[in-house]
Formats: structure tokens, sequence, C-alpha cells
């Protein structure tokens, strides 16, 4: 009987160490990342590419609404931390670093520039623009206003926009007459966007290479925005003679124009095309790398829980904001224009 005992203890004391072992080995692969079914904070951090308020208070809804969809994906999360970054790279930093977990309505630019500490989770989708496919400045000029349809599409392009000064008139004339030079273009005074924004500073820059064999750095007369309501509010009065924008941005801020930006004629009497760049991959929401949070399962979780809130009219109202009309998923392989893009931009340094 002692002998049998023994052999069990001994048996019993092995197993012990061997269920130990495991568990150990189990700890040192996940240390870095929680597989907790409950999220105590989860930290999303809103690219400023409209007014930092009006973004504040469209997306206040959406961390009840997340919350709601996060739990039919089998996931509780206490907290649910929203911000408004100070620029495009302050979000960016923030998922290079972990202090931000997700960053909502990135620009192709931005995440190429913060690759490294972030990976994409979804792409947005937006209707389509009936100019759509030109790249004649002209053709748009010719085509006003621009109009939605009704196809959903994943990237846009950028329109570098001539206001109604005496530059911006010069400027559109020279567009529509194909005599555009880079002289003029210099002389001009432009409102750029952050150095991360794809539409209104990276892929005009690419632009006025391709075209004029110039970076936009070379240009004399810049002032940089905090948003593009700025940039256009500063062009209603003629602050400035030239922005870069998204292009659906006039179709956003038409009423505003000649409301809140005090302009007397319409949006499309005062502002013409002098530039249209190649299409941009759809602003994205990018995950952090080093978030402690960030498991493949919730990574799962969340991006079904975003493309569901999209689906609701509560949703809807909350990324309207952005005109995003819903989400795909996303990889890094859409943005291989983009990061092609910065890597050109990077070694014009």
């Amino acid at each position: 009987m002692k002998k049998t005992s023994k052999k069990v203890i001994g048996l019993t004391a092995s197993a012990l160490i061997a269920v130990s072992l495991l568990a150990a080995c189990g700890n040192s692969s996940s240390a870095s990342k929680s597989d907790s079914k409950t999220i105590s904070n989860l930290k999303i951090s809103f690219i400023p590419s409209k007014n930092p308020d009006d973004i504040t208070t469209a997306t206040k809804p959406i961390a009840n609404i997340l919350k709601s969809e996060l739990k039919k994906q089998g996931y509780t999360v206490k907290n649910i931390d929203t911000s408004v970054g100070t620029n495009y790279q302050a979000v960016g930093e923030g998922l290079d670093a972990g202090s931000v977990d997700v960053g909502y309505g990135m620009s192709a630019t931005t995440y190429a520039m913060y690759q490294d500490g972030s990976t994409p989770l979804l792409m947005a989708t937006r209707k389509g623009l009936s100019n759509d496919g030109s790249d004649s400045a002209k053709y748009w000029n010719e085509h006003k206003p621009t109009t939605k349809t009704d196809k959903e599409v994943t990237s846009y392009s950028s329109l570098i926009i001539a206001g109604n000064s005496p530059m911006g008139k010069k400027l559109a004339k020279e567009a529509n007459d194909g005599t555009l030079t880079w002289k003029d273009l210099n002389d001009a005074k432009w409102g750029l966007e952050s150095t991360s924004s794809a539409a209104g500073y990276m892929y005009p820059s690419q632009w006025l290479t391709e075209n004029f064999k110039h970076s936009i750095r070379d240009l004399k007369n810049t002032v940089t925005m905090d948003s593009y309501d700025s940039a256009m509010a500063q062009l209603a009065s003629g602050q400035i003679d030239v922005m870069p924008e998204y292009a659906d941005a006039r179709m956003d801020d038409a009423a505003k124009w000649t409301t809140t930006f005090g302009a007397k004629e319409s949006i499309w009497d005062d502002t013409n095309v002098i530039g249209v760049t190649p299409a941009i991959a759809n602003d994205g929401i990018m995950v952090s790398e080093k978030s402690k949070i960030m498991t493949a399962d919730f990574k799962k979780a969340l991006s079904a829980a975003i493309k569901d809130m999209a689906k609701t009219d509560e949703g809807k109202k909350v990324i309207a904001i952005y005109s995003h009309d819903g989400y795909v998923d996303s990889t890094k392989a859409d943005y291989k224009t983009a990061i092609k893009v910065a890597n050109s931009m990077s070694k014009a340094n």
C-alpha cells in the first residue's frame, strides 16, 4: 500500500508540475495581451478632419452604442474613453505608443506614416460623386455642382480648390485654359492641412511634383490649418487663395459658405477646381499594435460591432460627421499607394 501511495503521490506531483509548466508557457505567450471578455477601458481617438467641437458632439453617443454592440459579440466594456486628436499625427503617435487603442477616421497617409504601430481594421465606404473618374479640373468646373451617386466607393480624390480672390480667379481661368504655371501657384497663398493629411497635404504634393516638378514644401506662401472648416472659412473671406480638400468637402460646407463663413455667393459660384489628384483610399479605423486589449478575438468583435453600429439609425448619425456610410474589412494592402506616397514624401525631406 505504501508503495502504491508513493506512486500515486509521485504521479500527482508530476501532474501538478506539468500543469504549472503549461500555465507558465501560456502566461508568457499572452503576457502582453489580455484574453478577458471584460474590457475595463477602450480608448478611441478621432481624427480632427472637421471642426473638433463638431466631431466631439457628433461622436458623443458612440460609447453607449459600441458598448451595446460589443455586448452582442460577447464582450463587456466598462468604459469607452473618446477624444479628438489635436492633429492627425497625435492620433498616429497615440496608436504607436499604445496610449490609444483605436484611431477613428484616419487618413490613408496618416496610417502610412504610423504603419509600424497600427493595423487597419476597417475602411469606410462613401457614396460616389458625379464627377468621379475624371482628372480634368475643367471637367469638374463645367459640371457643377458636384452631386452624390448611389454607388458605394472606397476611394476618393483630393481637389485643389481656388477661391474667389483675384489670384484664385486667375488660377481658375488658367486651369480651365490649360495654362496653369508653377509661378502663379507659388505666388498664391495656400491653406494646408496637417503634413500627414492625405487630401490636405500629401497627395496634393504628389500632384505638384508630377505636374510642375515641385513639392508642396517649395510653396512660399502657406499657412497650416487645424481643420478643413478653418481653411474653408479663410477661402471664403479671401485670406487664402487655394486649399486642397477631399472631393466632397464643398458639398459638406455649401450651407456654411454663405452663413457661418459669410460669403455672398454660393460655394459653387465662388470656387473652382485647379487640380485633381489620383484616388486616395478612404478613411480607416486602425487599432494599436501596442494595445494590451487588442487580441485577435477582440479585433474581430470590434470590427463586427462597428459594422453593425453603422447600420443603426443612431450609428448612422454618428459616422455622418465623416461622411461615412458604412465599413468593410481592411488590410495593409488597401493602403499600398498611400504608403508609396508617404515614402516619396519622406525621401524628399
